[in-house]
């Protein structure tokens, strides 16, 4: 963060250093800072705090290299450049930034731009240790790249083995069950008519007498049918006789009832054409004048009496009866 929002906030600086081994090289390196807010009032204190924090970086950086050989320090420039920038803490891990205490100018980040020799035996002995490493990272990688095609190479033998160790025991399991059946096959064989015709009379007989029991149960069924049949035809002849029954006693007892009707009508009409006083005349008179009276109007089976004269009826029946025979 800049101080008001005013300037860059980065910074550019190339810097020429000699590693233990007499190595020159030229660093070009960019660096990220900021003000604290905290100390705003210092922030102005140096005028010229850019080249100030270049050179205690630089001065830093430049200590830092020449404890390092060149071929260590190529390998490891970043670390090397932060680790002397920033510092490191208690547990030997890099800070993130670092702070001038003058004017509390922090330093956030640096970025390496480039890392070149400064004179030709120094270039040289470069590239010759860019293709030796280059060489090196080659020969490792065919060497593991070998390694690797000959450990499949054995896996693949291996498993090529294996498989016809596999399948030989397979084919001997095979030829032994082939043995088995054929010789299943031969005593099947052997046995085999035998089993059939046993096989034929078994099922010659069960199909007999599937054939009887399916015969009696039809024939079952049959009469079932038969008897159930005689039986409606009966039971409806029965209950047409006595509805007919029913109807001829009715026919029956209507013809009674209207037959009394009529006695008793003529019985009432003939008492009242006959009137009171002959009635009590005939009943003053003997038994036998009262029948030839009744008889004469016309009445048979009748007895007049006048209620106070006691009647033998066992003699009146007789006397009917012997009359009629």
């Amino acid at each position: 963060r800049r101080v008001h929002g005013m300037g860059p906030d980065f910074m550019t600086d190339i810097i020429q250093v000699e590693t233990s081994d007499h190595a020159r090289l030229s660093l070009k390196l960019s660096y990220n800072w900021c003000f604290s807010p905290e100390n705003a009032a210092k922030s102005f204190a140096i005028p010229d705090f850019v080249g100030d924090a270049c050179k205690t970086i630089a001065s830093r950086v430049r200590g830092a290299v020449a404890a390092e050989f060149f071929d260590s320090f190529h390998r490891n420039s970043a670390r090397v450049i932060r680790a002397a920038v920033f510092g490191l803490d208690a547990d030997g891990h890099i800070n993130d930034r670092f702070i001038f205490p003058t004017n509390g100018l922090a330093v956030t980040n640096i970025d390496i731009q480039s890392v070149e020799p400064v004179d030709q035996k120094t270039r040289d002995s470069l590239m010759k240790s860019v293709q030796m490493a280059i060489e090196i990272t080659t020969k490792s990688q065919e060497a593991s790249a070998r390694h690797e095609s000959e450990r499949k190479a054995q896996e693949a033998k291996g498993q090529l083995e294996r498989q016809v160790i596999k399948d030989k025991a397979e084919a001997e399991a095979r030829r032994k069950e082939y043995l088995e059946l054929e010789a299943e096959n031969e005593a099947i064989e052997a046995t085999g008519t035998a089993k059939a015709e046993a096989k034929a009379q078994a099922e010659a007989a069960q199909i007999e007498c599937e054939s009887e029991v399916k015969q009696a149960r039809l024939k079952a069924e049959a009469l079932a049918i038969t008897a159930e049949a005689e039986l409606a035809q009966l039971q409806a002849k029965q209950e047409a006789e006595i509805g007919y029954q029913s109807k001829l006693n009715r026919l029956d007892l209507q013809k009674a009832k209207e037959l009394a009707e009529i006695e008793s009508k003529k019985f009432a009409d003939t008492v009242e054409s006959i009137g009171q006083d002959t009635l009590l005349s005939i009943a003053r008179a003997g038994p036998e004048m009262q029948a030839k009276l009744l008889e004469g109007l016309g009445l048979k089976g009748y007895l007049i009496t006048d209620g106070s004269s006691p009647i033998n009826l066992f003699n009146t029946a007789k006397g009917m009866v012997g009359g009629s025979v």
